[in-house]
């Protein structure tokens, strides 16, 4: 993927965050090389922040601090037992407000997951990539105009909140500020999971019939 910064996407992208959120530490996944040694070291600068009007929220990583901490986040009875195996490969390090999780899969590939449909979508093979997807386009890829627009008028949200949809995407909702509950991030997800199981391998043009249980 090509840098469309002119210049180190993921430095950028640092000069841009709004942080840290939790106390420093020294974080190493054991690995010298690819996304998860990048993460490392992200964290290791700035644990856990924020970037384009709390757009994207970055986790921190340790039992104190503000928001989700990244380890618990990734549980397995945190959220992701209500996708049903559709996300167990994903290590999330990142969210935007919508609650679409930024991804490292088999410490190779970094997609965007999104958490209506698990479908997720390839973004690169590094944190670098991510960084100049973000940047390409932050009021689409990072929600930087949305997430000014609706705090503005609703609110700044709770670092441990993000937004849910009362009519979802998947469902023909759009991005009136009626639309949007804030809940804590976890039951944001807890609430879309059984959806995602739902509509995760439907055709296109298929009858959708949501079961929220």
């Amino acid at each position: 993927m090509t840098d469309t910064t002119g210049s180190n996407a993921l430095e950028t992208l640092l000069g841009r965050a709004r942080g840290p959120m939790g106390p420093s530490i020294e974080l190493d996944f054991g690995t010298g090389s690819g996304p998860l040694a990048e993460l490392g070291a992200l964290l290791s600068r700035i644990n856990g922040f924020f970037l384009f009007n709390a757009g994207v929220q970055v986790f921190r990583a340790g039992e104190e601090g503000l928001g989700h901490d990244l380890l618990a986040w990734n549980g397995e009875n945190t959220w992701k037992d209500t996708y049903d195996g559709l996300a167990d490969d994903l290590f999330c390090f990142a969210q935007d407000i919508f609650g679409t999780q930024f991804a490292i899969v088999e410490g190779r590939e970094v997609v965007r997951f999104d958490p209506e449909t698990a479908q997720d979508e390839l973004l690169g093979e590094s944190l670098e990539d991510w960084a100049a997807w973000l940047l390409a386009d932050p009021d689409v890829n990072g929600a930087a105009s949305f997430a000014y627009a609706y705090q503005q008028e609703k609110g700044a949200l709770d670092p441990s909140e993000r937004l849910v949809p009362r009519t979802f995407f998947v469902g023909g909702g759009g991005y009136d500020f009626d639309n949007f509950v804030a809940y804590d991030a976890v039951t944001a997800m807890r609430i879309r999971g059984p959806i995602a199981q739902q509509v995760h391998e439907l055709p296109d043009g298929a009858t959708l019939r949501l079961r929220i249980e």
